[in-house]
């Protein structure tokens, strides 16, 4: 099983590449090395907002397909089989698959993987982390999402870990509205992780998405500014996906060019909805 003498993750196997239909859509992106570059803007019209909502709605429903199944015994692998069965059967394409090579439906990021862990035949033990992150694609546009569940029970430091980082994603999203600038969110994020002296990751932001994948446009989880300073506008899509952890934000890369671990090794965990600026403030669009 895919941990070295000390207990941290080592890669596992990877199994093939599941088939899609051919009846469902395809990203431009799928078969080349990169995505085209995206020349669009980051703010929609309402019809294309609900299109998002249904592929968001589809990776939500997803999530919870996938988070129903996290037990210990499980691998990564029997999970992304999972999502990948659910998104096809809604007619929708697992953005991950094909995405600059990336070789499966889903990341699947353990306890110190901070993000794009790729499922394998990793077994989930009692008390592990696990992010599900999620993106449908279906009618030209791309939902996003990501959670972190426990394996079984957790220590009180781990349980408080996942707890606090969901609300450091609610509290970024109340800071959303017309006429603020993006570092906001970064801002209350980081104020909040703080007062648990809890590591928050600079290098891996909340992005536009929508028609695009990653549309150019950059989140910071942290205090950033007077940096990213975009205006937020009514109907601009994005996500926010704080990743926090128990020491370091620095990180370290496997070899497999994916697989991105806090470089100290401590546990990490992370959450994501993509959602569009409202008049108030801001809406979800990635609800079950």
């Amino acid at each position: 099983m895919p941990h070295d003498s000390a207990g941290h993750l080592i890669p596992g196997t990877i199994s093939p590449t599941r088939a899609v239909p051919a009846h469902i859509q395809r990203p431009e992106y799928v078969g080349k090395k990169a995505p085209a570059g995206y020349s669009g803007n980051n703010i929609y019209t309402p019809e294309q907002i609900e299109l998002i909502r249904e592929s968001g709605r589809i990776a939500a429903q997803a999530v919870e397909a996938v988070a129903a199944a996290i037990v210990p015994g499980v691998t990564t692998e029997e999970l992304d089989a999972i999502g990948h069965e659910f998104l096809i059967s809604h007619d929708a394409y697992p953005s991950t698959l094909g995405y600059r090579g990336y070789p499966k439906s889903l990341c699947s990021s353990i306890n110190e993987v901070i993000c794009h862990g790729i499922p394998d035949d990793t077994v989930l033990n009692n008390g592990d982390l696990i992010n599900i992150d999620i993106t449908a694609f279906k009618n030209g546009m791309h939902g996003d999402l990501n959670a972190t569940f426990i394996v079984g029970e957790a220590s009180e430091e781990a349980t408080l870990l996942v707890e606090r980082t969901r609300e450091a994603l609610a509290r970024g999203i109340k800071t959303v509205a017309p006429g603020r600038q993006v570092n906001v969110v970064g801002r209350a994020i980081e104020s909040y992780a703080k007062r648990f002296g809890y590591g928050v990751v600079r290098d891996f932001t909340g992005h536009g998405v929508g028609e695009a994948f990653h549309s150019g446009l950059i989140i910071p989880h942290y205090d950033s500014a007077p940096e990213y300073d975009t205006v937020m506008e009514v109907g601009m899509v994005f996500t926010i996906e704080p990743m926090l952890t128990l020491g370091t934000h620095e990180w370290d890369m496997w070899a497999d060019d994916w697989t991105i671990t806090t470089k100290d090794k401590s546990l990490t965990a992370q959450f994501e909805h993509t959602l569009v600026v409202t008049e108030r403030g801001a809406e979800i669009l990635t609800l079950p």
